[in-house]
C-alpha cells in the first residue's frame, strides 16, 4: 500500500502504534487518540504520522477530516462497572460517528475482538459461534463494548455503503507489549501466572509483524454488508506453554496459580478448510516461539 491519505485510531496502543509506523513509511498518516502517552506521539510524530487530539468518548469528530482512503479503528477504551457510558461511547458510538465522517472511504477496518465471544473453553472458534462476555471477568465493560462497536460498525457499513470489514483479533505480541508481555514481567518478578481452571488455556497469539502484514488484505476484503474474521495466529498456544518457554529465556520457573478471576481459553477455528482469515489474509510468517524470542530482546 502507498500513496494513501489513511486515518488510524489508536494510534498509541500495542496494535495501532506498530501498524501506524509501518504505514506511515509510504503513506499520509493521521491518528487520532487522546495521547496521554507523549513519548508515543513524540515516536510517531518523528515518522511522519499527523496527531490530532480526540476524545472518543466525548468528542463529535468534527476536528477531524473527512477525506481519508482507508480507516483504520484501532481504538479502545475498557475500564469497570462505574465506566459503562464512557466505553459504550468511546467505543460503539464513536465508530458511528467517525464512519458518518468519514463515509467517502474505500474501506473501513474495525479491530474488535475474540472476546466478543461465549466462553467455549478448548473449542475453536469460529465466525458464527455465539456472542457473549468471556472477559468481564478482568475488563467489566470490554465484551459487551466490542459487541456494540461490532453492530455499529454492520450498520455503518450499509447506512453509508462503505465496504468494511470486522477483525476479531486474538491475542497480539511483539516489540509493543502485549498479553506475553505482561506474562514476562510477572515471571521475572516471581509471581504466580493466573491461569483459569478449565484447561487447556488456549489461545492463538499473533506477532505485530503478521499484523502489519495483514492490514493491507484485510482493507482490500472489505464489503457491504461488513465481513467478519477472526484475526490470530495459525498455530495454537497454550497460555503454560508460552509462560514456561519464556521462563527458560530469562531463567526464571514459571509458576501458576489457578483462579476463576481470569481470561479462559480463546482458541479459534483455523482447520476448517479453508478458514476464514486464509480466505481473506493468507496465514501468518512469524511462528509463536520466534516471535517472543523478538519480544524478549526487545523489553
Amino acid at each position: 500500500m502507498e500513496d494513501m491519505k489513511i486515518l488510524v485510531t489508536g494510534p498509541t496502543s500495542s496494535v495501532g502504534l506498530p501498524v501506524s509506523l509501518a504505514l506511515a513509511a509510504r503513506n499520509e498518516v493521521t491518528g487520532i487518540a487522546r495521547f496521554g502517552n507523549a513519548g508515543a506521539r513524540e515516536q510517531l510524530e518523528s515518522a511522519g504520522v499527523r496527531c490530532v487530539t480526540v476524545d472518543f468518548a466525548t468528542s463529535d469528530l468534527a476536528e477531524v477530516e473527512d477525506e481519508y482512503d482507508y480507516v483504520c479503528n484501532f481504538a479502545i477504551a475498557r475500564g469497570g462497572d462505574a465506566d459503562w457510558d464512557r466505553d459504550l461511547a468511546a467505543n460503539g458510538e464513536a465508530v458511528g460517528l467517525l464512519m458518518a465522517r468519514c463515509r467517502s472511504a474505500r474501506a473501513f477496518l474495525h479491530c474488535s475482538s475474540t472476546a466478543v465471544y461465549q466462553p467455549a473453553g478448548a473449542h475453536p472458534l469460529a465466525e458464527t459461534d455465539p456472542l457473549g462476555d468471556n472477559h468481564r471477568v478482568m475488563f467489566a465493560t470490554y465484551s459487551i463494548a466490542k459487541i456494540a462497536s461490532e453492530v455499529v460498525a454492520r450498520t455503518g457499513a450499509r447506512q453509508f455503503g462503505i465496504p468494511t470489514t470486522i477483525a476479531r483479533l486474538n491475542v497480539p505480541y511483539g516489540d509493543n507489549g502485549g498479553w506475553p508481555a505482561f506474562h514476562l514481567a510477572m515471571i521475572e518478578a516471581d509471581q504466580p501466572v493466573p491461569v483459569h481452571p478449565d484447561r487447556p488455556n488456549r489461545f492463538n497469539p499473533i506477532h505485530e509483524d503478521d499484523i502489519i502484514r495483514m492490514v493491507p488484505a484485510l482493507l482490500d476484503a472489505a464489503a457491504v454488508p461488513a465481513t467478519i474474521v477472526n484475526w490470530g495466529g495459525t498455530e495454537a498456544v497454550d497460555l503454560e506453554q508460552w509462560c514456561d518457554y519464556l521462563g527458560e529465556l530469562v531463567g526464571h520457573e514459571a509458576a501458576f496459580v489457578e483462579t476463576d478471576a481470569t481470561i479462559g481459553g480463546v482458541t479459534i477455528d483455523t482447520d476448517s478448510e479453508p478458514a476464514q482469515l486464509t480466505i481473506v489474509a493468507g496465514t501468518d510468517a512469524i511462528a509463536s516461539s520466534p516471535g517472543i524470542i523478538a519480544m524478549r530482546s526487545s523489553s
